[in-house]
Parts: C-alpha cells; sequence; structure tokens
C-alpha cells in the first residue's frame, strides 16, 4: 500500500498554489488512484485548511482507501467548514456506517437531506440504513418517492429490488429493473446484474441467471469489495443446475475471498456473505461450519448492538414489582372495553407469523403485522424502556390512560375501520403488556411458545433487521429467552386481559382444534379460510415469509439436536433459570434438514459525488 499520511502532509516550497493541487485530487479520484489522490489532497489541505473541498476530497481518498476513520474525520473537517453542503454529510455517513455506527449513518444522510432535499445518494442510503435497522416500511416509501421524483436514481431502485428479493417478491423486482436499463455507472452497473442475478434465480430461470452473471463478468475483474457476493451467485447458480461439486467449489472460494477482502467490504455484504454461508453448509450436513459463520455474522453485529443483563433484569424485575395484579385490577385503567386490538407475542421464531397469517385469513380480522406503536405509547407515556420507564407507567392515572388509550384506538382501527379484530404481531411487545392491561382492558393477547432451543438456534441462524442485541451471543441469548418466558409468566398471573398460550407443535399435532382454541378466545366464529391461510398473497415483511406460504409442517421440530454442541452455552442458560421444563428432548419430530440456501440480497451505499 505504500506509506499513508495519517494527517495533511507539509507542502514543500514552491508548490503549485492550491487550485491545481485539488485539481489533481480530484483527477486521481476518478481514475481511482486513491494513494495520488491522498497526497494531492493533503497538498490542497495545507495551501487553503480553511477550503471545504480540500478536505472532502481527502476524505474521499481515505475512503477509497477503506480507512473508514480517518475518512471521516477529513469529512467532518469539510462539514465544519461548509454545514450546508450535503456531500461531505453523505460521505460521512457513509465513512460511519462502514465503522458499524448505523444510527450515526441516518443522521447523516438525514442532514444531507434537510440541505439538499432529495440527495440522490442520501435517499438511497438513508432508505438501506432504515431497512437495516428495521423500519422497512418507511425505507420503502422513501424509495419509492425518489424514484417517482428521479426515475434513473439508480441506488434507490437497487436497494428496493434488495428489499423486495428478501421478502420473496422476485417478480416484483424483476418488474422494477426491467423498467429501467442498466445503469452506465461500472460500480452501480455490477450491483444491478447481480442483483438480477438472484431475481431470476428466486424466479426458477437459472439460464436467464447464467447470462446476468455473465454481463456482470463481462465489466472485467471483479472487485475484491464483490467478490464474495459473485461467488455466492456462482454457488446458487451451480445449485439451480444441480452441480453440487461446482457449488462446493464455489463456497470454499467464497470463504477465501471473504478472508481476503479486508476493510473493502461493506458490513452489511461481509454480514450476509457469513449468513449465506452458514446456510449453505448446514444443508450440507456440516454444523459446526455452519455454526462458525453464523458466529462470524454476529461477532461484525455485535459491536453497533451492545446488550446489558443488567438493564434488561432491572426492567422485568420492576415491571414485576410495579405492574402486580392489584395495580393492573384494582389501580386506574382505562375506561375503553374495545375488543378490536390483539396482540400476538412471544419470543421470534416462536410462530407469532404463523398464527398472524391465520387469523388474518378470517373475513372478520385484519393483521396489521409488526407495529411498534405499543412500543411508542410506552415511551411516550413512561420515557424510557427503564425501571423508571416502568414506574412511570405504572404511576399513570385513568385521565391520561383514557387519552393515550383514544390515541392508540383510532390508529388502530384507521388500519381497517370494516373489521372486527385487528392483529399486532409485533414479538417484542411481551415487554409492554403491563400497559395493554391499563390502557386496553378489551385486547386480548395470544402468546406463541416453542421449545426454548429450536427458538434460540432459529434466532442465531437468521439475519433480522432491527435491534436485537440479545442474539448476538449464544449463552446472552439463552440468557434473554428465560427472561422472557420469567416475564410472560408473571403477565399471565397478573394479566386481566384473557393470555391464550398456543405452543407451535399445537399446531402440527392438531390444527382444527388449535384454530377453533384461538378463534374463541378472540370471540371469533369458524371461517374455513383460515385453514387455507398458505395460500393467500400476503406481504410478509419477517424471516418467515417462505414458511407461512406452505400449509403447517414439523420441518422446525427438534432442529436443535443437529447443533446441540455448539449450542451448549444456550442450553446452560436455559438449564439454569429452569426453561426448560416441559420441553423434552425427543419431540415428536425427528430434526430435518435445513432447506437449501436462500439468496442474499445486498445493499447499494452510495458515496456522495
Amino acid at each position: 500500500m505504500g506509506n499513508r499520511p495519517s494527517a495533511p502532509v507539509a507542502q514543500p516550497p514552491g508548490h503549485p498554489p492550491r487550485a491545481a493541487d485539488l485539481a489533481r485530487a480530484v483527477a486521481h479520484l476518478a481514475a481511482g488512484d486513491f494513494h495520488a489522490a491522498l497526497y494531492a489532497a493533503s497538498d490542497a489541505c495545507h495551501a487553503d485548511p480553511d477550503d471545504a473541498e480540500a478536505h472532502y476530497a481527502y476524505g474521499q481518498a481515505w475512503l477509497g482507501l477503506n480507512q473508514a476513520e480517518k475518512a471521516e474525520h477529513a469529512f467532518a473537517a469539510a462539514i465544519q467548514r461548509a454545514p450546508a453542503w450535503a456531500e461531505p454529510w453523505v460521505n460521512y455517513g457513509v465513512a460511519r456506517y462502514r465503522q458499524g455506527a448505523i444510527h450515526d449513518a441516518k443522521t447523516a444522510m438525514r442532514e444531507a437531506l434537510r440541505h439538499a432535499p432529495g440527495h440522490v445518494a442520501a435517499s438511497a442510503n438513508l432508505a438501506a440504513f432504515l431497512g437495516l435497522t428495521g423500519e422497512r416500511d418507511a425505507a420503502d416509501l422513501l424509495l419509492r418517492e425518489s424514484l417517482e421524483r428521479e426515475p434513473r436514481n439508480a441506488a434507490a431502485r437497487l436497494n428496493l429490488v434488495a428489499d423486495l428479493l428478501q421478502r420473496g417478491r422476485a417478480q416484483q423486482a424483476l418488474a422494477l429493473l426491467e423498467e429501467s436499463t442498466v445503469p452506465g455507472n461500472p460500480a452501480e452497473a455490477r450491483h444491478w446484474h447481480l442483483l438480477s442475478t438472484l431475481t431470476l434465480l428466486q424466479l426458477g430461470r437459472p439460464g436467464d441467471a447464467r447470462a446476468a452473471l455473465e454481463a456482470f463478468e463481462a465489466i472485467g475483474t471483479c472487485p475484491p469489495a464483490l467478490t464474495p457476493l459473485w461467488l455466492w451467485r456462482r454457488l446458487c447458480l451451480a445449485l439451480a443446475e444441480h452441480d453440487l461439486a461446482a457449488a462446493l467449489d464455489e463456497a470454499a472460494a467464497m470463504e477465501a475471498a471473504l478472508s481476503s477482502s479486508g476493510e473493502a467490504m461493506l458490513p452489511e455484504h461481509r454480514i450476509m456473505a457469513h449468513y449465506d454461508l452458514a446456510k449453505f453448509w448446514a444443508g450440507q450436513g456440516e454444523p459446526a461450519r455452519a455454526f462458525s459463520h453464523w458466529r462470524a455474522g454476529h461477532d461484525l453485529l455485535k459491536p453497533g448492538q451492545p446488550f446489558c443483563r443488567a438493564d434488561h433484569a432491572a426492567f422485568v424485575e420492576a415491571s414485576q414489582a410495579r405492574l402486580d395484579r392489584r395495580r393492573l385490577t384494582d389501580g386506574p385503567r382505562a375506561t375503553n372495553r374495545d375488543p378490536t386490538p390483539v396482540f400476538i407475542v412471544g419470543m421470534p421464531r416462536s410462530g407469532t407469523t404463523l398464527c398472524e397469517q391465520i387469523l388474518a385469513a378470517h373475513a372478520n380480522v385484519h393483521g396489521a403485522g409488526e407495529r411498534g406503536a405499543l412500543a411508542e405509547a410506552f415511551h411516550a407515556l413512561g420515557g424510557s424502556e427503564t425501571a423508571d420507564g416502568v414506574n412511570a407507567i405504572a404511576g399513570l392515572d385513568g385521565a391520561a390512560l383514557d387519552a393515550a388509550a383514544h390515541r392508540y384506538l383510532s390508529q388502530l382501527r384507521a388500519l381497517a375501520p370494516d373489521k372486527a379484530r385487528i392483529v399486532d404481531k409485533m414479538p417484542g411487545n411481551y415487554r409492554f403488556l403491563g400497559l395493554v392491561g391499563l390502557m386496553l382492558p378489551g385486547a386480548r393477547i395470544i402468546h406463541c411458545v416453542r421449545d426454548p432451543r429450536d427458538i434460540g438456534l432459529s434466532i442465531f441462524s437468521y439475519r433480522f433487521h432491527g435491534h436485537h442485541s440479545y442474539a448476538h451471543d449464544i449463552a446472552d441469548l439463552g440468557w434473554a429467552i428465560a427472561q422472557q418466558q420469567q416475564l410472560m409468566a408473571h403477565w399471565s398471573a397478573a394479566l386481566p386481559n384473557p393470555v391464550l398460550q398456543v405452543r407451535l407443535n399445537d399446531w402440527v399435532d392438531d390444527f382444527d382444534a388449535t384454530l377453533s382454541r384461538v378463534l374463541d378466545h378472540l370471540g371469533l366464529a369458524h371461517d374455513p379460510a383460515c385453514v387455507h391461510f398458505h395460500e393467500r398473497d400476503s406481504d410478509v415483511r419477517t424471516v418467515s415469509y417462505a414458511q407461512v406460504r406452505q400449509p403447517v409442517n414439523a420441518r422446525g421440530l427438534g432442529r436443535w439436536k443437529t447443533y446441540q454442541a455448539e449450542l451448549a452455552p444456550l442450553i446452560a442458560e436455559l438449564d439454569a433459570a429452569g426453561a426448560l421444563e416441559g420441553w423434552p428432548d425427543d419431540p415428536f419430530a425427528a430434526p430435518n434438514a435445513v432447506a437449501l440456501p436462500t439468496q442474499s440480497a445486498p445493499h447499494s451505499i452510495s458515496p456522495g459525488r
């Protein structure tokens, strides 16, 4: 790499003026010669230390050399000198993202958009970051607005295609690609062909997928930052063509490329490459190799989502102490008895999406998906998700609860005014059920449960978007599952609202009886459409989208046994907390093979121009 200055170097006597230095830096950046650009931009900074463009070029050079921290400082210097200039804000955000600070990156993109509404790269990047942090509806809206304003915004189009692929909407993704032409920019064209390949593979068109991959390769040598993504497409194509030997070769090459890519890859691309390899090796019956890639993916996510057991335990303990049966039954409550709200709660991967989709097929039910409204109400009334927040909720009077209920119910009913029940299936709402008891006395609650070992493995083996800080350490994950069981046991005993527990096994053992029990709990008549829930073309925005488009089956039950050695820390935490009671080691259905790998859909993160 050669020597790289960590700060602008001194300008030698008789050096050309700043304008010439900056022009040289810009030319070198355009040519991709980032070392030369670095020295030229450094000279420009010393020739005129107050010039924002010089510091901006300096940051671009560092970013091109994959030195995100040094790039961040240079872009910050440019922002300090020209705070209303959008481009440094965009690149500052990219630099922060590459260091794992995705919330800082979102803030930077919003600043860029404040100064330059409709900025192409800022809009596309903000949408990508919103999607990665679980705000998928907001991301989708922003991308579609960007495309309406500027149909040639390739970054926005590609990010929208990526999101559609992650939701199994390959036909819609292909339509978006076919509405436009391949971008002339080589970087955008490469992402275009990579996403086209995945789209066509999802649609079962391997011949067309091969042509798209060949178009990618025709652009030139694959950059190291994209090599693992390119090899993954080759692997998926080999599987589609039933060439397992070639797929194994591609997997080994992908592992090597991932190890040698250094800091060149975007964080999300690196994370998804590990998850993709894990899924592949799991399908090949190599659990230890698969688990090592899942662990590597979580290690990349962990720094940006730190988890504190003490804080979590304090929240649970305060909920049990302050929102006990006496407070929930005899203390101030809202006066409404509206039966419209239905909350499906549980740990992720416990069957919440399945339960919602079965109910959403009912003529009198609207499935609202995973809403953030209850968490927002808790934060608005309590201030924070802490012991202090619980204390504030417990101290609310009837007038405050009536006002909060009116706001909540007005927004909820607006989603489907003609439906008798509206289902919110945000699993993490189990934390806020004390507020439900106070604010929504007529609400019904369904608690989905599953063998905690299967839950732990399933959470650890999926790339969740949003904040799941407890999931990145296998022991913390077991501890958090046990804490959830403990809190739900409290709510089931303390809440005046009816709480129904539904095991995932129940749907497999006796679907009709379980459906009858659930509908009775909600005060609904039988609807035969619920039996055929999997035939609905619903837009499921969770990792369960593929499973709920199939009839109920036992494939996921007992899968943990294949990974028993790797799950030892999780099992130890569950066992210590008594969370395995009632869950036998030998489930009624034998573990099944893991499905063939799904295809990752990378987001395009665009620097400013």
